[in-house]
């Protein structure tokens, strides 16, 4: 079963999300109707202007054949040159200004329809910030990134389309309607069949697309996702020669999303014709029994004239109606996607009324600190007691998966504890402000991540009025002046997003200088020496007992000989404490301690 599902491009995953989508469409209107209300609110000045705008261009095209009618009534027929002109010349003025109208029209429903992409856009922004670790692997990053550029670029075009065509439709084609059967009420029975056959052949094409433009963009979804993997594990696929299978993969992906958007514009191909095709057949309707008319003296020819234009522009604008509403389904679908991100509530925020610390010593504690993920069998952390003083270096031993990370990841509150308390300068840290929580915190995470820009903007990111000296100091401290001393431009030199144009280790030591650029009372190192030699490893070490002597430092690690020289050391073992002590300590007394001090150093208990 699970080679089918690698075979067909489509994971497990992806089917659950797009039953999930499909069961979820009865809302989408309602959440596409929230996203107007709370976005458009902003710019009801210019949408009322818009409306005016639409309102009188759509009078005015209706108005235009009315006097296309009495030219030739009163005009054409009675040979009345000057009628003709003065009539001729109220048109041309009418025409010109609603060319005017139709310009602003159209320049305010982009501008208004940009800038609430832009607020939308900022809007998920805002409120991804607020997300702790928990929203963010619900979502997922590239699943954020979609939603922040694609789904707002669908629903920006849409209301661009609806604001500056779908007002005047409207109106127009009510307008048009009312008019034709003033101009002929002798020929209303063909306007009616004509319209019951437009709306017919309409109708028939919008509910075959819905359904076809929405697998469309789910489809859209899956592919990006078999790209996204394809683009970041191209190495991978490399050396294990398995290149050819992924593009077979990707193939498979895009011809499936290819032959429902041919078989879409196929149905959306066949609107114009048919709507073009019921227009002739209308007008030679028109003429046909118009003439009867004509002969009887119970229609103008004016008249017949203007009832012919008004068929015209019911076709015309309900054309225009559809092209609107074909935009509609990706555009609900990605209001849906868009609100799923505002709508979520972050699982950390900060207290109502947040506590604020007597003083900002580093001191971290502990209390019988259980953590576990929602639906996981076992907690990842189990009845934690410890405590982290400032002045001193605390190091966390353990193995892959024994919750280090985890760990340090509780005390700047990226996540909740599920039971017990930690403490940071003696308050829980739930009852303190984020903000201020995590000023007072240098962090260093396990895999270093830099920013695109200059050397010296990444080191100031934590500090901005951090000088050149400070950052040279850093930068001595972490062993990186070397390196960055030979970078053409130095702390000017360029940083490719990531780090990509650095070594690990150079990125590494980069981050480490970044955290103490900040000068903060408690730094959190988080495995990040293993990119280290043994050498630069050791002095790295010994210049941060220097500069960080009064901070309260906790270094998260697998390597056994990063820890020897701590203060206090903690072994984890499966989220578990397994022994806290010093290095004599526990080799005198821990039996895990000593076993990963023997299998990496090659020491036994009497060492």
């Amino acid at each position: 079963m699970a080679t089918a599902h690698l075979d067909s491009g489509v994971t497990e995953h992806e089917r659950r999300l797009n039953a999930d989508q499909v069961g979820r469409r009865a809302p989408v209107r309602g959440r596409l109707i929230g996203l107007i209300r709370g976005f458009f609110r902003p710019y009801a000045r210019q949408l009322g202007v818009i409306a005016i705008l639409q309102v009188l261009e759509a009078a005015g095209n209706l108005y235009l054949p009315i006097l296309t009618a009495d030219i030739i009534n009163n005009g054409v027929l009675k040979g009345d040159v000057g009628h003709i002109g003065r009539t001729g010349g109220i048109m041309l003025t009418i025409a010109v200004l609603l060319c005017v109208a139709s310009l602003i029209s159209v320049y305010l429903s982009s501008w208004v329809a940009m800038a609430v992409g832009a607020d939308i856009r900022t809007a998920i922004y805002d409120r991804v910030q607020t997300f702790s670790v928990v929203e963010l692997n619900r979502f997922g990053v590239a699943s954020l990134t979609t939603r922040s550029v694609n789904d707002v670029q669908q629903v920006q075009l849409f209301f661009q389309v609806a604001l500056s065509l779908l007002p005047s439709a409207i109106v127009t084609t009510l307008g048009a309607v009312i008019l034709a059967v003033g101009q002929g009420p002798g020929l209303s029975p063909l306007l009616a069949i004509t319209l019951a056959a437009v709306l017919a052949v309409t109708g028939w094409v919008v509910v075959r697309l819905l359904p076809m433009f929405h697998s469309v963009q789910v489809k859209t979804d899956r592919l990006n996702q078999v790209l996204r993997e394809q683009i970041a594990g191209v190495r991978v696929a490399r050396a294990f020669l398995r290149t050819g299978w992924e593009e077979n993969r990707f193939g498979r992906a895009n011809a499936d999303i290819t032959d429902t958007a041919l078989r879409a514009g196929r149905v959306f191909a066949l609107l114009i014709p048919l709507v073009m095709a019921i227009t002739n057949l209308s007008s030679a309707g028109v003429f046909w029994f118009g003439a009867e008319l004509f002969q009887s003296g119970s229609m103008s020819i004016g008249n017949l004239t203007a009832f012919l234009l008004y068929i015209m522009q019911i076709m015309l604008y309900v054309v225009v109606g559809v092209t609107v509403l074909i935009l509609l389904p990706r555009a609900m679908a990605s209001a849906e996607r868009i609100q799923q991100v505002n709508n979520s509530v972050a699982a950390i925020a900060d207290p109502p009324k947040p506590v604020v610390p007597e003083a900002v010593t580093g001191a971290v504690e502990f209390r019988h600190v259980t953590f576990g993920y929602a639906g996981s069998e076992r907690p990842v952390l189990n009845d934690l007691t410890f405590a982290f003083r400032p002045g001193q270096t605390t190091a966390i031993l353990g193995g892959t998966g024994s919750g280090k990370t985890t760990l340090l990841n509780l005390i700047p509150r990226f996540l909740d504890a599920t039971a017990g308390a930690v403490l940071v300068n003696g308050i829980e840290v739930p009852a303190q402000s984020l903000d201020r929580l995590r000023a007072g915190i240098g962090l260093v995470p396990q895999t270093a991540f830099l920013f695109a820009g200059t050397v010296a903007g990444n080191l100031r990111f934590g500090r901005p009025e951090a000088t050149e000296e400070e950052l040279w100091r850093a930068l001595d401290i972490a062993q990186a002046r070397d390196f960055v001393m030979a970078l053409p431009g130095r702390l000017d030199a360029r940083i490719e997003r990531g780090g990509a144009n650095l070594s690990g280790g150079q990125r590494q030591r980069l981050s480490i200088a970044r955290a103490l650029v900040r000068r903060p009372s408690l730094y959190l190192f988080d495995d990040c020496f293993s990119a280290l030699d043994t050498a630069t490893d050791a002095r790295l070490r010994a210049a941060l007992l220097t500069e960080t002597g009064d901070a309260t430092v906790v270094i998260a690690t697998q390597r056994a000989g990063t820890v020897m020289n701590a203060d206090q050391i903690i072994v984890l073992d499966a989220g578990s404490i397994a022994g806290i002590g010093t290095h004599s300590q526990l080799m005198a007394g821990c039996r895990t301690y000593q076993e990963i001090m023997e299998s990496q150093l090659g020491w036994g208990s009497g060492s």
